[in-house]
């Protein structure tokens, strides 16, 4: 529904040194959240060796990422708590809270016995931390991506919110980079005894610097200027987004590839190549670590031609892509050579950015301001719970019951087309100005 003239924002942006803060501690902040919430997905066959000793291997690493799965079902009770607090208090203290509770939970890990220790005890202590991540990462991404949106110029909307992926991936980056470094020079001995602890032990540190920077930035005018007009005895946020039925929807379906495509093709893959594939361990992770370079630099550059050339072409473009790519692209990682596996996951990986480095400011765009940070909580963990924190778990558990290697691409494909159709029922968001109420 069209937004009336006299609802539509005018407030300019903040300063030009107030958003490059903003940007620095958007990127740094989600860089420490999804670096966490990375490093379980690297470390998924040591840790399921130390929490489910006495299942087969397969049977171990589809429980070690069913608890990464399961964490994902706080997320949409997440994305509420952490929408409300962003729409009414603001876009800083939901993010400031978040990342302090992330990086907690995440100490937490290193610290928690085997089942060798306490038995079953252990497994479940494991779950209640992941549980915890999942409700504290759910603001993240959807609040970063409204700040960042919030602050920009109109034209350049697009290459600011890219900023939060190319963050996130930044993440993986290094904890992929941490992982092929110790798989490399550490005994597997010792890595499935206590070396995998040691990125979990980085979290806490990590975690107070983001902290620091986040408590020193201001929230945006747009939506100081929407807070101001905003009376005492309106409706919380949840109940007015939930109004807005055609966005939910919309931003829900467009979520999907995102979710799906960002764990398997940026987190899983490493996995599936050792396990499946049996390259080596130290390779996979040197292959992940190559795409992810690649992955930050055309994610941003997505963001990029959004602006020019509108959000919707690019989006219909990476779900095509992956429609048409992504069978071809798993028969060729199973050729067994190196090179080929490092261009395939290049390939998907630019293929995925095409889309991540849209998404935010697409997503953003479609909510207004009183309701952007739930609408877009809401709706984006929404996806990834049902769909993105399963797509390992789902990916494992079909390669075994199919005894298919290609069956994941099937997935892949089969989200593809859900976006692409909510891309189609979409309005075109570039350039245009946010809508405040």
């Amino acid at each position: 529904m069209a937004t009336p003239p006299d609802t539509i924002s005018t407030t300019l942006p903040g300063s030009t040194a107030m958003r490059r803060r903003v940007i620095a501690g958007s990127f740094v902040g989600n860089f420490v959240e999804w670096f966490d919430y990375a490093v379980y997905g690297y470390f998924a066959h040591e840790i399921s060796g130390a929490f489910f000793p006495n299942d087969t291997p397969r049977t171990a690493l589809v429980k070690t990422f069913a608890l990464f799965a399961l964490s994902f079902l706080c997320r949409p009770i997440g994305g509420v708590v952490w929408g409300h607090i962003g729409d009414r208090i603001g876009r800083r203290s939901a993010l400031a809270a978040s990342i302090l509770l992330m990086s907690g939970a995440s100490f937490l890990i290193a610290l928690l016995p085997t089942y060798h220790a306490v038995g079953i005890l252990a497994p479940v202590l494991l779950l209640v931390l992941r549980l915890v991540q999942g409700f504290s990462a759910a603001g993240e991404y959807a609040g970063a991506s409204a700040y960042l949106t919030e602050y920009a110029p109109a034209s350049r909307r697009g290459l600011t919110g890219a900023v939060v992926p190319a963050s996130t991936a930044s993440g993986l980056l290094v904890g992929s980079l941490i992982a092929a470094g110790m798989s490399a020079w550490m005994p597997a001995s010792d890595l499935a005894s206590w070396g995998w602890r040691l990125p979990f032990a980085l979290a806490l540190p990590l975690g107070l610097v983001g902290l620091t920077i986040r408590r020193r930035l201001d929230d945006s005018p747009e939506f100081l200027a929407a807070r101001e007009n905003t009376p005492a005895s309106e409706a919380a946020p949840i109940a007015l987004v939930l109004r807005e039925r055609r966005a939910l929807v919309v931003t829900f379906a467009a979520a999907l590839l995102n979710a799906v495509g960002f764990y398997v093709v940026l987190s899983y893959l490493p996995t599936y190549l050792s396990t499946e594939l049996d390259l080596d361990q130290t390779l996979s992770f040197v292959a992940a670590t190559i795409a992810l370079g690649c992955y930050i630099a055309l994610v941003l550059g997505a963001g990029a031609l959004s602006d020019r050339y509108g959000r919707k072409p690019l989006m219909y473009a990476a779900s095509t892509l992956f429609i048409v790519g992504s069978v071809p692209a798993f028969v060729a990682l199973g050729s067994g050579s190196f090179a080929v596996i490092v261009l395939v996951q290049i390939l998907l990986g630019g293929v995925l950015a095409l889309n991540d480095g849209v998404l935010p400011s697409f997503l953003a765009e479609q909510f207004t301001t009183r309701t952007r940070f739930t609408g877009f909580a809401l709706t984006f963990n929404l996806a990834n719970a049902l769909f993105g924190g399963t797509a390992p778990m789902i990916a494992t558990w079909l390669v075994g019951r199919t005894h298919w290697t290609i069956a994941p691409a099937v997935y892949l494909v089969a989200v593809a087309v859900v976006t692409l159709v909510a891309v189609a029922f979409a309005r075109e968001t570039a350039g245009k100005p946010l809508a405040r109420d």
